[in-house]
């Protein structure tokens, strides 16, 4: 008897397999990909596909934040309004970002104690530099005032000694501007409904373009894992194998370990919690960039993990602006402890609840971006470390930041979704069902 499948009949129609098995498959291709392409070089042929594939498939993603951020949360302001206990579901998922914050720079700490990864770094001091980008509390502060409407922010760099102007969202002025703006639209009462009938209607249509871009997901995830690949490989660990092995075990604590844990205290099976986030953690691995990933994250939370559509409109937004337990906890914990090692400053109890405080407190300076040296920076300022000690870490930032947004996107589904289930709200039916609108 022959093993092959039947052939195809007249009456039957071609499937593909499931989404989840295609984003396997991409990544398992990008990974091959990656691997020739570094064999062939990073000017290869190959190795420029497989860049431009990855870039262009987070331009995609990034093309369609600001207008679902915007809407998104105007509709939920205005569907909170009907939601019994909204200010209760806010100051909940505030607790809930700080707490889990808290655990996850607590592990960095004392993971960077028992490590020690300054002691044991085979790098040159001259490789040091002063970052170009730095963090600070008042330019925090002043950065979540919306400079104009938009949230539109532009910088200016040098390439090949002509000036080049980006234009660019700050996603956390633009979260303040459409909280304004949606608190406005329902304090106006009738005066505010066609507007808010016009948001509910552009908000469909950013939910159909985001179905179809995350059908790519599969291509834009063999070009994503592919380039960091090409790119980075993994010559660039040796020198800190130390410092990328106390990072990536904090980040595995904190996945592995405290989210499933949480989940099991509020009756919640991991199990099904990753089941339906797999598809948001996987890309923010390969696109290294909670607000590139944000579109998948709301999607897998409201309709893999149950989270009612008004409250994660709210919560998912925000958390991936201010929910950073891989670059804002586990990540400037361990590399100020290294920093600190490095150049031989000895820290005591008060400096390490200096960092706790600022990795609570300040995990908004990160924005989304993609790095995590703003907040970094922010912590050495806080401590008063050189700031020289964030060149030491830049070679092998790429390798390490997809591991931190990979736990930054976890966390921002989690938080969603143990207060939904406190606050009984959450579809149980619906909890852990894999994501389907990708391929619908």
């Amino acid at each position: 008897m022959s093993g092959a499948a039947p052939a195809a009949g007249p009456g039957r129609s071609f499937r593909l397999p499931s989404f989840g098995v295609q984003v396997l498959a991409g990544l398992v291709l990008g990974v091959v990909l990656g691997f020739v392409a570094r064999g062939l070089g990073e000017t290869s042929t190959l190795a420029e596909g497989l860049r431009m594939v990855g870039a262009i498939f987070v331009q995609l993603l990034r093309a369609l934040v600001p207008p679902l951020v915007f809407t998104a949360i105007v509709g939920s302001i205005a569907a909170l309004k009907d939601l019994a206990g909204a200010a209760r579901l806010v100051v909940q998922t505030l607790v809930w970002f700080a707490l889990t914050a808290l655990i996850a720079v607590t592990i960095g700490i004392a993971l960077g104690i028992w490590l020690e990864p300054g002691l044991r770094a085979g790098i040159d001091p001259a490789t040091a530099g002063t970052p170009v980008t730095t963090g600070s509390w008042l330019g925090f502060l002043q950065g979540i005032i919306p400079a104009n409407f938009l949230g539109l922010g532009a910088t200016t760099t040098l390439e090949d000694g002509a000036p080049v102007t980006a234009i660019s969202f700050n996603v956390l002025q633009l979260i303040v501007i459409a909280i304004a703006v949606g608190a406005a639209a329902v304090r106006v009462g009738p005066a505010g409904e066609t507007f808010l009938a016009f948001n509910a209607s552009a908000l469909a249509i950013m939910k159909r373009l985001l179905f179809w871009v995350i059908r790519l997901t599969p291509i834009g995830t063999a070009g994503l894992i592919g380039d960091a690949i090409a790119r980075y490989g993994w010559d660039a660990l040796g020198s800190l194998g130390q410092f990328t092995l106390a990072v990536y075990i904090g980040l595995l604590l904190v996945i592995g370990v405290v989210y499933p844990v949480l989940l099991w205290l509020n009756g919640l099976s991991p199990v099904q919690f990753f089941r339906s986030a797999w598809p948001a953690v996987q890309l923010g691995f390969v696109s290294r960039s909670s607000i590139g990933t944000l579109p998948v994250t709301q999607e897998v939370v409201e309709r893999g993990l149950g989270v009612p559509p008004a409250y994660a409109a709210f919560a998912v937004p925000l958390g991936a602006t201010t929910k950073m337990d891989g670059c804002a906890a586990i990540y400037p914990a361990v590399a100020a402890i290294f920093v600190a090692q490095f150049y031989g400053v000895a820290l005591d109890a008060g400096d390490y609840l200096l960092i706790v405080l600022v990795s609570v407190l300040g995990s908004a300076a990160t924005a989304g971006l993609t790095g995590a040296v703003v907040m970094l920076t922010l912590t050495l300022s806080t401590l008063g470390l050189p700031l020289e000690g964030v060149g030491l870490l830049l070679a092998i930032d790429p390798v390490l930041d997809m591991g931190r947004t990979a736990v930054n996107v976890a966390g921002q589904a989690l938080v969603p979704t143990i207060v939904a289930e406190r606050a009984g709200m959450l579809d149980r039916a619906t909890f852990g069902s894999p994501v389907v609108a990708a391929t619908s």
